[in-house]
């Protein structure tokens, strides 16, 4: 692992003044206010962003409308075509909008670039997907009857994503939303603009109708205390924490408003004695590294059956020590800096929490250089089940490692925590596998392989994970109401 940090990049910035887009226009604020937008790695300023106040906000509703009203009408084929072409832009502009996320988030601008061009296959997938939304035809119970059942899009949608995938948050709700015919008010991350406003730039040069897709930024509590109760808004749709999913939920519930839940999780990575050690502590430890640990589905709680878990903590130490820590536009940096200095404390707090309660420290637990979020690829082993590490969900590049003897056992440690959002595992036993996949409380599993949330496939977890899908044609369903139409021919 790297001993020095580089927190400078050799690149100019050319990091833009990020506005809003409202009505197919780009604009400043109201009240002309804006933020300060900070690179993680050296903590200087690159730019700003806007501040939206409720006027602006009105008029992104108004707008929003509008757009509804105009897009709804374009064929679905229509509609298809659009979205091809906003995909084929932004993979067009792929390279540049990739420096910008890794200036403004942290993470190496390899990652930054795979973000980007699984965004465009996801505009792809639900721009075909949208095409097959279907409704059917009812047997009627008399003559001269004809029973419908139609699906029509739900109506101008508030979109709330966090920063930690900048594009990749925005893009799932925004491609499911424009699929069916819906429009759309994002408010995109303070701390991540520039990224999210150029997949929206995709889609405006695309062409899709003015007000059909609008972005704001601003006070995160103001803007979703504003939007959700807002007559034009018929969707929320979030993705966050569970505290805050919870009060949004609760506030769309009071309003009656269709709502789709990503939330928090802790996910678990059950490793059979039957597995392949190398390989799982490679594919689970580089997953655990990837955007530093800033995943909702990052594997967090490593449950190792105890006649391989000296070898896998071995194996797994070596993944960590191999992580070359620096800024994500230097070449060869494998793991980037936390997202902001409110991560970096929680990193050391959960460490000197497991450590006071008697774990030990298998690898990293530090802070690396003075300047900039980097934190070391962090291994805990044996921590307490009710240390923070256990009962928090860290986000940050931390693993707790803890034995097992019964697959029962591990099962029952894996579903203990209130979240449901993915989990992992690894064995060579096709029984094993069967049990797993019926015994974890998860939206999603994968076994023997590292995530792989491809845009056909569900993506949405259970329990405090929240409810609804973001993946697959489940994902289309939450955007579309269900109509029952029936004609007598007199």
């Amino acid at each position: 692992m790297s001993s020095t940090v580089s927190t400078e990049s050799t690149v100019a910035t050319d990091y833009p003044a990020v506005q809003l887009f409202i009505g197919g226009q780009w604009r400043d604020g109201g009240a002309r206010k804006s933020l300060v937008v900070h690179d993680p790695a050296s903590g200087k300023a690159i730019g700003s962003v806007a501040v939206a106040t409720a006027a602006d906000l009105d008029a992104a509703c108004a707008a929003a409308q509008q757009g509804f009203d105009a897009w709804r009408k374009v064929p679905a084929f229509e509609r298809a075509k659009t979205m091809r072409e906003a995909a084929r832009l932004l993979k067009e502009r792929a390279d540049a909008i990739a420096r910008w996320m890794t200036l403004e988030q942290g993470k190496p601008v390899a990652e930054s670039k795979a973000e980007i061009l699984m965004a465009c296959d996801i505009i792809e997938w639900f721009a075909e997907e949208g095409r097959r939304v279907q409704g059917r035809i009812l047997a009627p119970r008399q003559s001269g009857v004809l029973q419908q059942v139609l699906k029509e899009p739900v109506g101008p949608v508030a979109a709330f994503t966090p920063w930690n995938f900048p594009i990749n948050q925005v893009v799932r709700k925004l491609s499911a939303a424009l699929a069916t015919g819906c429009s759309i008010v994002v408010k995109a991350p303070e701390e991540t603009p520039a990224s999210p406003a150029e997949l929206i730039r995709a889609f405006a040069d695309a062409g899709v109708p003015a007000g059909t897709v609008n972005l704001v930024y601003g006070n995160p509590a103001e803007i979703s205390q504003y939007l959700i109760p807002h007559p034009a808004i018929r969707k929320i749709t979030f993705t966050g924490s569970t505290v805050v999913g919870k009060q949004l939920a609760a506030l769309a519930g009071q309003h009656m408003k269709r709502v789709t839940m990503e939330l928090g999780g802790h996910a678990p990575v059950i490793v059979a004695a039957d597995a392949d050690i190398a390989r799982a502590a490679k594919v689970a430890g580089t997953a655990k590294l990837r955007n530093a640990g800033q995943v909702c589905i990052s594997p967090t709680r490593y449950l190792v059956h105890n006649d391989v878990r000296q070898a896998f903590v071995d194996a797994f130490v070596a993944v960590a020590k191999g992580a070359r820590i620096g800024h994500g536009l230097e070449a060869g940096t494998t793991l980037g800096p936390l997202a902001n200095p409110r991560r970096l404390s929680a990193m050391q707090r959960i460490t000197d929490d497991a450590l006071t309660r008697g774990a030990k420290l298998a690898a990293g637990g530090q802070r690396v250089g003075v300047s900039g979020n980097f934190f070391e690829p962090t291994i805990v082993v044996d921590a307490p089940l009710d240390s923070l590490l256990l009962t928090e969900e860290p986000f940050g590049p931390m693993a707790s490692v803890r034995g097992f003897d019964k697959l029962d056992d591990a099962i029952a440690e894996a579903n203990r925590l209130p979240w449901g959002l993915a989990a992992y595992a690894f064995t060579s036993s096709l029984k094993t596998a069967h049990e797993l996949t019926q015994g974890i409380q998860a939206g999603m599993l994968w076994i023997n392989q590292a995530a792989a949330p491809w845009a056909e496939m569900p993506f949405g977890g259970i329990k405090d994970s929240g409810y609804g899908s973001e993946g697959g044609p489940e994902a289309l369903e939450a955007y579309l109401n269900t109509k029952s139409v029936a004609v007598l021919n007199t």
